[in-house]
């Protein structure tokens, strides 16, 4: 077969991940607001969450998930030809944090930019870098999920700030002929705006009495759930639906790790065991664009997830966007 001819994957090379050493409690939390450990974990699944270092930057998680990620891969900086970062909380308002990270590594020249859909964001820059490899262009993808969530919380209020943390997560990606990503599936609807947001920005205004609030995430946490369940169903049976494949083919399920109950309903909805569902936001809480990727990482270094398996990985944020990618690891 010539080399026109030859269809070309991406494929996941290597994985890596990075979590700040500040563990915050839920017992830690009790101590300031009128919150409990049960309460918490009985509505979310949360134990405790990460909270990056004063002075430590999105894109320093980045950097060390990226690191690590290279190394596991076996490719140097210079390798790669794209580096995207799924983030929605970037160091600067430019340059991109992707750029930062990309100087911090050393692989300087190469395109580098950021995406923001939100939790969605390391779905979406997981589904270009897969289109850039497809078509040709690219042969050496670095791929990352990363946030300092906590940042932007309101630490009074007790129905957002128990859920988030901060972490990154990364996978390289390089063009093989075997199957590697099978098909992405991406979607959003700003109508929903409202539901989950920041409401203060560039253009909008960053005096908080303009939208009587600051820089700080205001959820309607009941109607997020709703749709967030129903959105997840559907595109995960979409993925299955385009690829003619049962639920059963499905070796892991690897969710975005907002709520226990979420990923729950997920699993049930796909007939498949919690056995085979990759779960860590009791110890991470929502990172947000961080959390796919970091599950993903814990998965393959713990020895769960191994070559050959069909992996189906999902997520849901603000926006409201959401995705889901099928792929042979």
């Amino acid at each position: 077969m010539t080399q026109s001819a030859r269809r070309i994957f991406a494929r996941i090379a290597g994985t890596g991940s990075y979590l700040p050493d500040k563990v915050l409690s839920n017992d830690d939390l009790a101590k300031t607001i009128d919150t409990s450990d049960e309460w918490i974990r009985t509505r979310t699944g949360i134990r405790e969450r990460r909270v990056a270092a004063d002075g430590q930057t999105t894109s320093d998680l980045a950097f060390e998930a990226g690191r690590r990620a290279l190394e596991a891969a076996g490719v140097t900086a210079s390798d790669v030809q794209l580096l995207i970062v799924g983030t929605t909380t970037p160091d600067l308002i430019f340059p991109s944090t992707a750029c930062l990270v990309q100087h911090k590594l050393g692989a300087n020249g190469c395109m580098a930019f950021d995406v923001n859909a939100a939790c969605s964001g390391f779905m979406y820059a997981l589904a270009i870098a897969d289109q850039f490899i497809r078509a040709g262009n690219v042969r050496t993808a670095l791929v990352i999920g990363a946030e300092t969530l906590t940042r932007m919380l309101d630490w009074s209020d007790r129905g957002t700030c128990v859920l988030f943390g901060d972490g990154a997560g990364a996978v390289v990606l390089k063009a093989d002929d075997e199957t590697g990503i099978i098909s992405t599936h991406m979607h959003a609807d700003g109508a929903h705006k409202e539901l989950l947001w920041n409401p203060v920005g560039v253009s909008a205004g960053f005096r908080p009495e303009q939208h009587n609030a600051g820089v700080r995430v205001l959820m309607s946490g009941n109607e997020v759930f709703k749709v967030a369940v129903k959105t997840l169903d559907a595109v995960v049976e979409e993925a299955l639906a385009a690829n003619d494949l049962p639920r059963s083919a499905i070796d892991w399920l690897i969710p975005h790790q907002a709520n226990l109950r979420i990923i729950q309903a997920t699993a049930k909805r796909l007939e498949m065991p919690m056995e085979r569902v990759i779960v860590t936001v009791d110890r991470h809480g929502n990172t947000s664009s961080g959390s796919v990727p970091l599950a993903l990482d814990e998965a393959v270094r713990s020895g769960k997830v191994q070559r050959g398996q069909l992996l189906l990985l999902e997520a849901f944020g603000g926006g409201f966007t959401w995705g889901s990618a099928l792929l042979r690891y």
